[in-house]
Formats: structure tokens, C-alpha cells, sequence
């Protein structure tokens, strides 16, 4: 079975930092099948918005509201995505969840992340 799981999240106050994980089982995220990997946020009462993107070519893309602030990576070793949060604001507040696109669309469970003000 392929699956996504993210972890990481929590609370925290405005101006810290956390490090959300984002593990696949089932399937390499270095494998053909997957062109890129993501990190998207819903907020209560609003849509799932893109953060940050990393290609197969670890090319990276971010929201603008999270530039310079937020980093993706990833090990392919461990088969995870990383998102590296620092300096994080109330308006960061949401569930975290990853994505794998290409040929095939997964998305994991999600993570809670709380920023105090």
C-alpha cells in the first residue's frame, strides 16, 4: 500500500521554529513515478493552498507568503520530504499535508500546526 505520513507539527509561538517530515511507504519518491513533491496548508474556513514544491530535479517553488521563511527538501535515502518552518507566524496556522504528483496523486493525513501569538 502507498502511503504518505507527515509528522512534526505542534505548537509553537510566533517567531519559532519547526521541521515538518513527510515519510512514503509503498513507494520510492525517487521512483519515475512521481515528478514532484509538496507541502500544502488548510487553514479553517479556507482552501488548501500550495507552500512549497520540490521536483525531481529538487528544483523548488514557495507560496510568497512563506518565501525566505520556509525550506523544502528532501533524502531520498529515507525516502522522506522535509519542510524546514522558521520564523513562523499565526497566519501559519494549519494543517500541513504532503502530496506526491506524477503518475500517481497521494496525499498523507496531515499534521497540525499551531502558532501562538
Amino acid at each position: 500500500q502507498v502511503r504518505l505520513v507527515e509528522s512534526g507539527g505542534g505548537l509553537v509561538q510566533t517567531g519559532g521554529s519547526l521541521r515538518l517530515s513527510c515519510t512514503a511507504s509503498g513507494i520510492s519518491i525517487s521512483s519515475s513515478s512521481i515528478i514532484r513533491m509538496g507541502w500544502y496548508r488548510q487553514a479553517p474556513g479556507k482552501q488548501r493552498e500550495s507552500v512549497a514544491i520540490i521536483t525531481s530535479d529538487d528544483s523548488t517553488n514557495y507560496a510568497d507568503t512563506v518565501k525566505g521563511r520556509f525550506t523544502i527538501s528532501r533524502d531520498n535515502a529515507k525516502n522522506t520530504v522535509y519542510l524546514q518552518m522558521n520564523s513562523l507566524k499565526p497566519e501559519d496556522t494549519a494543517v500541513y499535508y504532503c502530496k506526491a504528483d506524477g503518475i500517481i496523486r497521494i496525499w498523507g493525513q496531515g499534521t497540525q500546526v499551531t502558532v501562538s501569538s
